[in-house]
């Protein structure tokens, strides 16, 4: 399970992808997450700009990525 500590209030759901190292580029996150291959806490969510608190739990790839 990967981590990212939040240093703002949030991170949307895009750059969580890029930060975790799920995603080379924007435009990776972009298909994967248009194309429905992202849980975020278990339900597929298609918004890129999804804003992402801490405890939130992204599922892609067999990967997971919590938020701190």
């Amino acid at each position: 399970m990967y981590k990212i500590q939040l240093k703002e209030d949030f991170i949307k759901l895009g750059q969580a992808l890029k930060a975790a190292g799920l995603a080379e580029s924007g435009v990776d996150a972009k298909y994967a997450i248009q194309d429905g291959l992202v849980r975020v806490n278990g339900q597929v969510e298609t918004q890129r700009g999804k804003k992402l608190v801490s405890g939130d739990i992204v599922e892609y790839n067999g990967e997971t990525v919590q938020i701190q």
